[in-house]
């Protein structure tokens, strides 16, 4: 059945059927799923009945802000969770009747849960021995902390795609077509996942992947669990299920059929999170537990002209001899492209065309998105500070990268370390400068360097700050009064610190961030000229990331003395790059600024936007994968011939459908125009001409 609005989901006709709802994004279907939560709430259906299933956390705001309207019925609460979030959930529950038969050493104990950071310090104990006393991993290119989270993501695939741990190496190693002596490091990858599987049992230590196998591979197989279950949760809306796992797919093959009602809604060209373990195919079998299916066709989201370049991207990346897709749009009216010969003359161009959009055209700040590849600090400043001197307020969103790359946090753990003198770590004088001069509204850079270079010194082994009337009258002149009032200020809070009983790391980032940085005059200030959305955001991370490591990590969280020590292990571990787990933004409006993420993020995030900015259009980047020679989301997947190796052959082939499925994905959540920006030479001074840039020109010339 093809339809364009479908009612019928959302009253009684089909209120209690199993529906497998397809289409493209930007048709309505989260939209349908949202209103079908509510008409059940509203036909009596009780609340702790309804289980709302996405793949990500950020995906299931929707439906929690409709949960949050007034007037919607009273009764009970709707469960809204990922995979992850029911594994935990249930295992957490359940863990004395399968803690003895999983093997764990102490099953009488209860489970600590581990995040993605606190999994990352945990791997770094056991694999740092072997990288410096046996040389593991020394033909590999990469950061220790990127080793460590290569490692936890092939046990994670291991789990979502539900084979044993104990065949990764195996697998990749079948699949490998390179140098015999390189085959080597799988079975190093075999012996440190080994080694951290066992040391999660000794200690009653739950990754993500052993609490999706204590799940999928226990809990599910008692059949008082499924029944619980299955009798419990009798109504299931499940959101983008095409970037869910094969896990989950088994479990909603079982589960459907029991429902009394069922939304499953599919995007048949996503598949956006193949990296982490998404199947679009097994994702789509489950049209078959359904009553029935029914396809949405128009999208609510692109024009006409916008539509009409999508078709022409598609067709130009197509097999030879197939047919364009027809339409009534002009695939260039949907295009706008420019640049200049230089990286920076391409971003003044990008700029000034945005201050076109906003000034003259009247767009909105919040409908305009800015995507690359890859968001480089150096990218995000450069277009930042531009922006900022017109007036245009930016945010960012970049989930999985290291906090430690955050300035906001790296000034944070600077002032912490300032403020912990028994810690003894010694921050480097830029580094204190740059925190000096995040905090202070007023200071810049270069007065701020001056200052660390006088007021920051080492005493007794340990950091501190002078006064600011200490310093020469001259030097004080140069600073500027005003920012040095607010810095002594600062000073002596960080004193008064010093001087009292210490607290734990996150209850002293909560202190500092609302006692003095985010007064008037300081840098995380809201009422600030320039706005910072992204500054208020990190500290909420840094403080939520060390207090769950905190919980985690201490032998006794509730022993003071213990609680404390955790600190400095704590900066050093983000110290090393650890990727910081997802952080999801509490309730409340997205701020009206242009948006600046890499392609695949915005893509995650689901959002359309009105104009897209596409920056380094010559970069291969857009087409090629993250090097990750300690994982592979190709191998390690059910559709993977377990005989075959992996060739240059099937990566061009997995290019040319990552960079179909990115194009076609975003050009699906732009309502008006992408604006293409590309530079003869990139950042680095060399010429690139990458395949989108080629594509974009096989495009023009056939439109």
């Amino acid at each position: 059945m093809e339809c364009g609005i479908v009612p019928e989901l959302i009253n009684t006709t089909d209120l209690f059927k199993r529906i497998f709802l397809r289409g493209p994004a930007g048709s309505g279907k989260t939209t349908i799923a949202v209103e079908r939560l509510r008409a059940l709430l509203q036909a009596g259906v009780r609340g702790e009945s309804i289980l709302v299933l996405a793949p990500q956390r950020s995906l299931l705001k929707p439906f929690q802000d409709e949960l949050r309207k007034p007037d919607l019925p009273a009764g009970g609460q709707v469960e809204t969770l990922t995979i992850g979030g029911l594994a935990r959930r249930s295992v957490d529950l359940a863990w004395p009747a399968i803690a003895e038969a999983a093997g764990f050493a102490r099953p009488e104990r209860p489970p600590i849960f581990l995040t993605l950071e606190t999994a990352q310090y945990h791997m770094a104990r056991i694999v740092e021995p072997l990288i410096v006393e046996r040389f593991y991993f020394d033909e590999v290119h990469l950061s220790r902390s990127r080793i460590y989270a290569q490692l936890l993501d092939s046990l994670n695939k291991s789990a979502l795609v539900g084979f044993p741990h104990t065949d990764v190496g195996r697998r990749l190693a079948a699949a490998w077509s390179g140098r015999e002596a390189r085959a080597r490091i799988f079975v190093q990858v075999q012996d440190c996942v080994d080694r951290f599987r066992r040391y999660c049992l000794d200690s009653n230590l739950l990754d993500f992947s052993l609490q999706i196998e204590l799940l999928t591979r226990h809990l599910l197989n008692l059949p008082w669990f499924r029944e619980d279950l299955f009798s419990r949760l009798r109504h299931l809306i499940v959101d983008n299920v095409e970037e869910d796992t094969p896990v989950t797919h088994d479990l909603l093959r079982d589960w459907i059929p029991r429902a009394e009602s069922a939304l499953i809604c599919y995007d048949a060209d996503a598949g956006y999170r193949s990296f982490l373990a998404a199947d679009p195919a097994s994702a789509w079998d489950l049209h078959a537990v359904c009553d029935r299916t029914v396809k949405l066709v128009e999208s609510r989201v692109v024009s006409i002209h916008v539509r009409a370049l999508e078709y022409a991207m598609e067709h130009a990346l197509s097999a030879p001899g197939s047919v364009r897709r027809q339409t009534r749009g002009d695939a260039r009216l949907a295009l706008e492209f420019g640049g200049g010969r230089f990286h920076p003359e391409m971003l003044d161009w990008v700029v000034r065309r945005i201050d076109r959009a906003v000034n003259v055209e009247g767009v909105s700040p919040g409908e305009i998105v800015v995507l690359a590849p890859f968001l480089t600090d150096a990218l995000r400043f450069a277009l930042t500070d531009r922006l900022d001197r017109r007036g245009i307020p930016t945010r960012s969103l970049r989930p999985s990268r290291a906090l430690i790359e955050e300035p906001a946090a790296r000034g944070l753990l600077t002032l912490s370390a300032l403020a912990h003198r028994d810690w003894r770590v010694i921050p480097p004088r830029p580094d204190v400068a740059h925190a000096l001069a995040m905090s202070i509204e007023g200071l810049d850079p270069a007065r701020a360097h001056l200052l660390a270079e006088r007021a920051y010194h080492i005493a007794d082994g340990a950091p501190s700050l002078r006064s600011f009337d200490q310093l020469r009258a001259d030097l004080q002149d140069r600073v500027g009064y005003e920012p040095g009032a607010r810095y002594e200020r600062l000073r002596e809070w960080l004193a008064g610190y010093v001087a009292s009983s210490p607290s734990t790391l996150d209850h002293f980032v909560s202190r500092l961030f609302g006692e003095v940085l985010s007064q008037p005059g300081y840098g995380f200030h809201a009422a600030q000229g320039r706005a910072r959305f992204d500054r208020g955001r990190i500290a909420a991370q840094v403080i939520e990331s060390a207090r769950k490591f905190r919980r985690v990590v201490a032998l006794d969280p509730f022993d003071a003395a213990d609680a404390l020590s955790i600190g400095r292990p704590y900066v050093d571990l983000v110290s090393e790059g650890v990727i910081a787990a997802t952080y999801v933004e509490p309730p409340g409006e997205a701020p009206q600024a242009a948006l600046l993420a890499p392609a695949y993020t915005f893509l995650l995030a689901n959002m359309p936007a009105t104009m897209q900015f596409w920056l380094n259009a010559g970069s291969p980047a857009w087409w090629e994968r993250l090097y990750q020679p300690l994982t592979h989301p190709y191998v390690l997947s059910r559709h993977w011939d377990l005989e075959r190796k992996w060739t240059d052959e099937d990566e061009q082939a997995a290019r040319r459908d990552t960079l179909l499925r990115l194009v076609r994905g975003l050009l699906r959540r732009c309502r008006e125009k992408v604006v293409l920006a590309y530079s003869s030479l990139n950042e680095q001074g060399f010429e690139e001409r990458g395949p989108l840039l080629t594509l974009i020109q096989q495009v023009l010339r056939e439109s």
